[in-house]
């Protein structure tokens, strides 16, 4: 990818991610359910105090997170923040009515003043389809029709709509409005190309949740986007990239604190969908070359600079809080993130 000119960065943004793990308290005792879901408002409150420019929720249908319905608790971190994006990571609008979607975000728009974000995906966790009534075998027809839907009440007026996955609609005018005229929309993209090109058919922004191996590998669905975006003619909106990491004062103390707890939670994650045991040598190899931004702020820093600088990216979401972290650890880390790593990688990328 061509270098860019060093104002081209000024623009950058740097946001939070969480599934709302669940966390430890001081003597080794896990969080509740209801008590996770605090944390994480108590998180988002920290991270806009500190300047962090969004927090982004995750959807789950499953015991080891928090979070079933992200803008229920945005709505709640909306009541107590003042600048912070509000945004879902992801939605998933496959096992969702895209007429209730709308409805959620235009109302979480307004009590938060304009600060809601769609982030729209397939789901790479399928717990909600059988949950709602949903056939796995119908995963791409769903979000195909759901999102064709969704962008035709993003105009905020009157639409017409039939096929195969919900009711039809005649001439529904859907409430509320928003303020500002429309809804900020962005898809989920894991590394699909139709994914992408689908995102630029619609004129969405995309986020590349890149949670493993090298991020140049994702380079060329960068430069897909562009073109899909000249070819179709819409807008080539600013890429964002969404990975998951953890920051302590030292790389060794962050390093132990992350790699049990991420085992932790890739394990049971991988219970259901048959994938082996993950490695030490794996999360090794994921912090020193891959995907993985463990270690100080200095080491973080200087990773996600080189990742915003290689693939272009507008916007930089670490996803923080995998396993059962100390809720104290977490809390310390989104400091550090907000008052040494965003600083830092904005030095970094001035000197570019």
């Amino acid at each position: 990818m061509a270098a860019k000119n060093k104002d081209t960065y000024k623009d950058v943004t740097f946001g939070l991610t969480t599934f709302g793990d669940i966390p430890v308290d001081e003597n080794g005792k896990l969080f509740t359910h209801a008590a996770s879901i605090r944390q994480v408002v108590e998180e988002a409150v920290l991270a806009d105090k500190l300047g962090v420019d969004n927090i982004g929720l995750g959807e789950h249908h499953r015991p080891d997170f928090s979070i079933s319905s992200p803008e229920t608790i945005l709505a709640g971190i909306a009541t107590r923040t003042k600048n912070i994006t509000l945004a879902t990571a992801v939605t998933v609008l496959s096992s969702d009515d895209p007429v209730r979607v709308f409805q959620r975000f235009s109302t979480l728009d307004a009590l938060s003043n304009g600060r809601a974000q769609v982030i729209l995906g397939r789901g790479s966790f399928t717990e909600s389809f059988p949950l709602f009534g949903y056939d796995l075998r119908d995963y791409n027809e769903l979000f195909e029709e759901k999102v064709e839907l969704f962008h035709a009440l993003l105009d905020e007026k009157p639409v017409s709509w039939e096929g195969q996955t919900r009711a039809a609609l005649k001439d529904a005018d859907v409430y509320p409005k928003t303020e500002k005229g429309r809804l900020d929309v962005a898809i989920g993209v894991g590394g699909s190309p139709e994914s992408v090109i689908r995102a630029a058919r619609y004129g969405f922004q995309v986020v590349f949740a890149i949670i493993g191996g090298k991020p140049e590998r994702f380079a060329p669905y960068v430069e897909l986007y562009k073109h899909a975006t000249e070819d179709l003619g819409t807008p080539t909106l600013p890429i964002a990239v969404h990975s998951p990491g953890f920051i302590a004062d030292t790389d060794e103390e962050a390093f132990e604190l992350s790699w049990p707890n991420y085992k932790l939670m890739w394990d049971s994650v991988g219970k259901t969908r048959g994938w082996p045991p993950y490695s030490y040598e794996q999360f090794k190899s994921e912090v020193n070359e891959g995907s993985h931004y463990v270690g100080s702020p200095e080491t973080v820093a200087q990773k996600i600079a080189k990742t915003i600088k290689t693939l272009g990216a507008e916007r930089f979401d670490l996803v923080y809080g995998g396993g059962n972290l100390p809720a104290s650890a977490r809390m310390k880390m989104i400091k550090l993130y907000g008052e040494k790593v965003i600083p830092r990688v904005r030095e970094l990328l001035k000197e570019s």
